[in-house]
């Protein structure tokens, strides 16, 4: 599947900005500028999922939505585990790591773990 590909290439890319350019010591990154970096591109890969996910189950009546709302109540009508791993995803790539900045290596291992999953399920 070609989205499968592209969606594999963002999230290369998110692993490789964290790992050479983040600055990991212990359980924190050092550098936020590229957490942030890192966290909005593998943000973007679970959007990508959600988006392929949904023109799957919706063939042509299938428009692009508009806002994370948007994703939960169409996901929810098809796949709760599918928005439960898109909420987990929201939350600490695009809340935690992308808008907040968070330097914890934890947090973002924790929704990069959750976009994969997604990503399993296409």
């Amino acid at each position: 599947m070609e989205n499968t590909k592209e969606i594999n290439r963002y999230l290369d890319n998110a692993r490789e900005i964290l790992r050479t350019k983040a600055g990991k010591e212990g359980n924190e990154y050092r550098d936020i500028k590229y957490v942030q970096m890192a966290s909005g591109t593998a943000y973007n890969a679970a959007l990508m999922i959600a988006d392929a996910y949904l023109e799957k189950k919706e063939g042509n009546k299938y428009k692009k939505p508009r806002n994370i709302e948007e994703y939960r109540d169409r996901l929810r009508k098809y796949n709760k585990t599918l928005l439960s791993y898109l909420n987990e995803v929201y939350d600490t790539l695009h809340l935690a790591g992308y808008y907040h900045g968070t330097p914890s290596v934890r947090t973002i291992r924790e929704g990069l773990d959750a976009t994969e999953k997604m990503l399993n399920m296409l």
